[in-house]
């Protein structure tokens, strides 16, 4: 199951994450609410495709987009595109809107938002699920690049 690869790797990775079975949610602002969270703490975590058929992870507030600008400029590279979902379950081994860098099938590098801070939900690799996390240990954890990269 994804929620137990998520778990699994937190604990390798030495960060505490609870994760929490949720409803259905039919808008992120909703989805915040149901988990007791302004929607900037609610983290869309992406896979984004590179030219050279490498992925990244890019996390981002949940009441913001990605600034392709300012992710091509953080990564150093001048195209990235957002794959297919079957790309990025075969990238990740999760489906999307349950995606995180947390077990994912490879360890892609990891470019998150300046913003993230404090406790945040993110996906917990299934369905119904949202993985709590301290923003600052999981970000140091996974040695994320942290940068300007939404709008």
């Amino acid at each position: 199951m994804g929620t137990e690869r998520v778990v699994a790797a937190a604990e390798r990775l030495g960060i505490d994450v609870e994760v929490v079975q949720r409803p259905a949610a039919d808008s992120r602002e909703a989805a915040a609410a149901l988990l007791g969270l302004p929607p900037s703490g609610v983290v869309k975590s992406l896979v984004v495709g590179r030219s050279d058929g490498t992925f990244l992870f890019a996390l981002v507030p949940g009441d913001r987009q990605i600034a392709w600008a300012g992710l091509r400029a953080a990564v150093g590279v001048n195209r990235l595109r957002l794959p297919s979902a079957d790309e990025a379950r075969e990238a990740t081994g999760y489906e999307r809107g349950t995606i995180t860098p947390l077990g994912s099938a490879h360890a892609w590098p990891v470019f998150a938002d300046e913003r993230i801070a404090g406790r945040i939900a993110m996906g917990a690799g299934e369905h119904g699920f949202s993985a709590f996390v301290d923003a600052a240990a999981l970000l140091a954890a996974l040695d994320a690049t942290v940068a300007d990269i939404s709008a």
